[in-house]
């Protein structure tokens, strides 16, 4: 019998240990917290989205080898994610291919994998925070403040440095590099962006339906749709997060990085330019404030009316065509650029860890010290916001766990 240690008790970390224990090993599971699933419990909102049923978008996962990534999804993917939390007794929900449990509840998932944790005889050991991992006389040693552990098989399961309360201290990326690993920096990803001006600053709190363009270098590298929160330090929400590992990634090269800002990404500009002018043409003598009341949000007119040098007071009859082209342009091209992004404490992922092609491409197992696997965020693999995060912790998991067993 095989014996296995997992260091990390994360998402992956427990998946693993769950899949090595089912394939005949003797688990240990070492967590420098004092409980198990910290970072668990806050996916989603709390409330866990597990996985997602668009797998097939090349975009999903960010990666220096997309094919990498594909191979492992490939040994346990979507259909193998719903199986497995359906036979701990989860029941689940399709929200338009978002999976979350019925009940909404991270807690509930974490509950149910502990379960099996415990009804496979697993060990787990918290408050044991692993300080040095060396290999000596055949075997995985592994040295904590209290003890120093011997193991056939190590999977390194610590996560990033995202969101370090949890957990994800980066502490992994050291264990990795002690044995020989190189690692590319990691930086946030899923994270909030710092924008340069004070123009959107009124606009903090404020929700809008967006079209967002990210631009490094003039160069236009990705374009999403969704949720836009403006704050007093630049933008947010998930179609921010979805730019942001890219735009992080832009600035770290020293690009000049910039966002195009469509706020209403539903009409094209030639129409809302015949909309504007068919307003002002139906309602002469509202202000060109009133004109675009049931247009834009309130607070948005009067930034948008700054923008394009129109006083908010001006009748509608007196706005040239040159005015309603340059308010149609403040809509469907407010430009901001991009200075800086929220630090690991505001991150959700992280882009950057152990590159891919240091590990074997099916096994996880290190090309560098073999008998060592890795999983989840310590790869150089993130994930788009949607449940692919989850979904890559549980596939790593997987195949490091099966592999450290047999």
């Amino acid at each position: 019998m095989k014996n296995v240690f997992v260091i990390g008790a994360g998402a992956s970390g427990l998946l693993a240990a769950i899949t090595a224990a089912r394939n005949g090993a003797a688990v240990t599971i070492l967590e420098g917290m004092e409980k198990p699933g910290k970072k668990l419990l806050t996916t989603g909102n709390g409330k866990c989205n597990i996985t997602n049923t668009a797998m097939s978008d090349p975009n999903v996962f960010r990666s220096s080898d997309p094919e990498f990534v594909k191979q492992i999804l490939e040994q346990f993917g979507v259909s193998d994610t719903l199986a497995f939390f359906e036979d701990l007794g989860l029941l689940l929900k399709d929200r338009s291919g978002y999976i979350y449990p019925y009940v909404e509840q991270a807690s509930a998932v974490l509950d149910l994998l502990l379960m099996e944790v415990k009804r496979l005889s697993i060990k787990l050991k918290c408050m044991e925070k692993v300080k040095q991992l060396y290999h000596a006389q055949g075997k995985w040693q592994i040295q904590t403040a209290s003890w120093t552990y011997t193991a056939d098989a190590v999977i390194l399961s610590t996560g990033s440095k995202a969101a370090p309360v949890t957990g994800s201290d980066g502490s992994g990326y050291e264990l990795a590099k002690s044995v020989g690993h190189r690692i590319i920096q990691p930086l946030p990803a899923l994270v909030p962006l710092k924008a340069k001006g004070d123009w959107f600053k009124s606009l903090a709190g404020v929700r809008s339906h967006a079209r967002l363009t990210l631009y490094a270098d003039q160069n236009c590298i990705l374009t999403e749709t969704g949720e836009l929160q403006w704050t007093d330090y630049g933008i947010s929400g998930i179609v921010v997060f979805q730019l942001s590992r890219y735009a992080v990634r832009a600035l770290q090269d020293n690009k000049h990085v910039m966002v195009s800002v469509d706020l209403m990404p539903d009409i094209q500009t030639e129409d809302l330019v015949k909309i504007m002018q068919n307003r002002c043409l139906h309602y002469p003598k509202r202000s060109a404030e009133e004109i675009l009341t049931g247009l834009l949000n309130k607070k948005m007119i009067t930034v948008i009316l700054k923008k394009a040098k129109i006083k908010n007071t001006k009748p509608a009859s007196s706005v040239s065509p040159k005015e309603i082209k340059e308010l149609t342009d403040c809509i469907k091209n407010s430009l901001l650029q991009i200075s800086g992004f929220r630090d690991f404490t505001q991150a959700q992922v992280c882009s950057g860890g152990v590159p891919t092609k240091e590990v074997q491409n099916i096994t996880l197992e290190s090309r560098i010290a073999p008998g060592l696997f890795l999983t989840g965020e310590i790869l150089d693999v993130d994930g788009a916001c949607g449940g692919y995060n989850l979904q890559w912790a549980w596939s790593s998991g997987y195949a490091a766990g099966f592999h450290s067993a047999i």
